[in-house]
């Protein structure tokens, strides 16, 4: 059923309420936001050491992702930079940020011994996009 959400109930008054209900849809989605395909690419992506070939890497394989992928990261990571602008106040740095949604936008396939490795990798794959916004989704 059409489940009616009234925002002006109190108890979304709390952001913490809010920012648990976003990660746990995006934990829920069927496939992540980074799809189980791109997992590996991305995270080979973060590994190349020279700054301009991994950024071009980076946002050709943002612009790779399926259009509902590709569109609903703008979105997302529009605001997630718009969070971080205010991290004087929320305490919501880059690198905090990307320890929320690092393990929740991009997640292998099969959950296997590497996790602790993968989710510095996770980590710094949304750090990049966050840091580099402007330049993976030009207006």
């Amino acid at each position: 059923p059409d489940e009616q959400l009234d925002l002006d109930d109190g108890r979304w008054e709390d952001i913490h309420v809010v920012t648990g209900a976003l990660k746990l849809f995006l934990r829920e989605l069927p496939e992540p936001l980074v799809p189980f395909s791109h997992f590996d690419k991305f995270i080979a992506a973060i590994k190349i050491q020279d700054p301009s070939l991994r950024g071009r890497c980076i946002r050709d394989l943002v612009l790779s992702l399926p259009p509902a992928h590709h569109d609903t990261m703008k979105v997302l990571f529009r605001h997630l930079c718009r969070v971080v602008e205010h991290k004087e106040e929320n305490r919501m740095s880059v690198q905090s940020v990307a320890i929320v949604f690092g393990p929740t936008l991009l997640r292998p396939a099969s959950e296997e011994s590497n996790m602790a490795v993968h989710m510095v990798f996770q980590n710094q794959v949304v750090e990049h996009i966050l840091n580099h916004y402007g330049y993976i989704f030009p207006e």
